[in-house]
């Protein structure tokens, strides 16, 4: 599966994962996105469903065990080249995930892992668009947690 200029998009996989009122972040390794904070995920493998996906990334990256509960968010990421060629096309599904335990460790595509706090958000140098759907997930994951 060729991911830089891609013929088409490729589906991908992203596991928003909180435990005691801090969310699951990780520093990626790997472009796109070497050094930047994100929440653990990557590609879906063919015959594999969406779920599948989640949590073989999450313990990929995390060695964490979780359970996918809700879609949040489809996003996109298409980034061209300098002379307009695409140079990578991701369609993601975000999923809440509930945390179901291990021994957090940074592993495969992840440089380092931290759990930060909600309303730390700002402290690291995440994108407008992921904060907003960690910030959805949250309000999500606070109600069924609030029970």
């Amino acid at each position: 599966m060729k991911r830089q200029y891609p013929a088409r998009p490729l589906v991908g996989v992203g596991g928003i994962v909180f435990h005691r009122d801090q969310v699951l972040l990780i520093k990626r390794k790997n472009p796109p996105g070497q050094g930047i904070w994100s929440i653990p995920g990557g590609l879906v493998k063919i015959g594999e469903a969406l779920r599948e996906a989640v949590r073989r990334e999450v313990k990929e990256e995390t060695n964490l065990e979780v359970r996918p509960e809700e879609i949040i968010e489809v996003v996109e990421r298409i980034l061209p080249d300098n002379e307009g060629e695409i140079v990578y096309h991701y369609v993601i599904v975000d999923f809440l995930c509930a945390f179901l335990g291990g021994e957090h460790k940074p592993q495969s595509d992840a440089s380092d892992l931290v759990w930060l706090s909600f309303k730390k958000l700002d402290t690291l140098e995440i994108n407008e668009e992921l904060k907003n759907i960690i910030e959805k997930a949250y309000t999500l994951w606070r109600q069924k947690n609030d029970r």
